[in-house]
């Protein structure tokens, strides 16, 4: 026996009691179990089940064969960076300069190291919930204290009550997180929302974690999503963090990137080198593959999601009991059965009695109970195969 070795519960017990008591992903703990089981749809992860666009995947295998596995610089290769300024600037229409890019490896270690810049013990965070636990469980693995401005569903639209969030934003707060389009919900920010939320957070010198990344995957006329960076200046307390995952379909490849204030270059290169050292080289360059070659792979994606999505709602809303809300952006349905409160027993049962994954809604927060979370960025048959289960399941339920 090692003479060093501790206990097991001695082990246990030396973790810091901050993490200790952060729960287990729910989304992973259903889907564990079941994950490539003959007979399940799966609908419980936030992916589409589209491969990765082809000139993507080529430029990758190209990079990877001419010997691009090496370390790269911190904030991501030059070319890349590049890219994603010029991207950028399509997009929200002014330069944002490449010295403000940092390159990650993937979007969720992007939100972690901004998270590691700017959180310490005992800081005040506000997020505006329900919410990809990750995100606000960083924080509080960090030590800080996280306020929770849920959004609330009026005339059958989730929407935010803006005054609770401007109160709850104190001179005293450190963070405020905003994700829009929103994961589980679909809400998205509107103009007016986003310029109060800046102009509050202006005067009292709160920083913004903005999470983009379903900023392409929006419903309305414009091509994306109302987004901070539109209206924001250089100096401005925001770091926006967006991923190669959802629009381009990368979400195997775990490359993302932050928009930083100016000056932060220096602090981002440290504090990924800590976590992850950098990017690979290959997955860089089929990022920059997307970024330049991608916009008819985007518009049909969002012009499959908005089908996808308007079908299941249909479906949904001709059941007897269930409650699903419109929303603008993201891939996801969050349903509620108006009889069932515990969100993680209802989709364990709907797995093991009609095979259907869907992801429990308290998994995004206490206020996400008696929901649940529905992907649609699948196939119609198999979104279908899935609606008939939902059926079948209630028939059994019922009877």
């Amino acid at each position: 026996m090692n003479q060093f070795a501790l206990p097991s519960t001695a082990t246990a017990l030396s973790i810091r009691p901050t993490i200790a008591r952060l729960p287990q992903s729910l989304i992973r703990q259903i889907a564990n179990g079941a994950m490539g089981r003959p007979g399940v749809d799966a609908f419980w992860f936030g992916e589409s089940d589209r491969p990765t666009p082809e000139f993507v995947v080529e430029v990758g295998m190209a990079a990877m064969r001419a010997g691009g596995a090496f370390y790269t610089p911190n904030l991501g290769i030059p070319a890349l960076r590049e890219a994603i300024t010029a991207y950028l600037k399509r997009l929200h229409g002014h330069s944002v300069v490449s010295d403000r890019v940092a390159v990650t490896s993937s979007g969720v270690s992007a939100l972690m190291i901004v998270s590691q810049l700017l959180v310490e013990p005992g800081d005040h965070v506000v997020a505006v919930t329900p919410l990809w636990p990750n995100i606000p469980d960083m924080a509080t693995a960090l030590g800080a204290r996280v306020e929770r401005v849920s959004l609330q569903v009026r005339d059958g639209r989730w929407s935010l009550d803006l005054d609770w969030l401007l109160g709850a934003i104190g001179p005293r707060t450190r963070l405020l997180i905003v994700n829009s389009p929103n994961n589980p919900t679909g809400w998205t920010m509107t103009a007016g929302e986003r310029a109060a939320i800046l102009a509050h957070c202006r005067r009292l010198g709160v920083w913004i974690l903005s999470d983009d990344v379903y900023q392409r995957l929006y419903f309305g006329e414009s091509r994306t999503a109302p987004s901070f960076l539109d209206v924001s200046d250089p100096a401005d307390r925001l770091f926006s963090v967006n991923s190669f995952s959802k629009a381009w379909c990368m979400t195997g490849w775990r490359l993302g990137w932050m928009v930083a204030p100016e000056g932060f270059a220096p602090e981002l290169a440290k504090v990924i080198e800590f976590n992850t050292s950098c990017a690979p080289e290959f997955v860089q360059r089929a990022g920059i593959a997307a970024l330049e070659n991608g916009e008819t792979h985007i518009e049909e994606l969002r012009r499959d999601l908005m089908v996808a999505g308007a079908r299941l709602r249909s479906a949904l809303a001709t059941i007897d009991g269930v409650d699903v809300p419109a929303s603008d952006g993201a891939m996801y349905a969050f349903l509620r059965l108006a009889r069932d409160a515990d969100s993680m027993a209802l989709a364990e049962t709907l797995l093991e009695t009609v095979g259907l994954g869907l992801a429990p809604g308290v998994a995004f927060g206490a206020e996400g109970e008696g929901w649940l979370r529905w992907c649609y960025a699948a196939q119609p048959d198999k979104l279908e195969r899935g609606v008939e289960k939902f059926r079948r399941f209630l028939a059994i339920a019922s009877a």
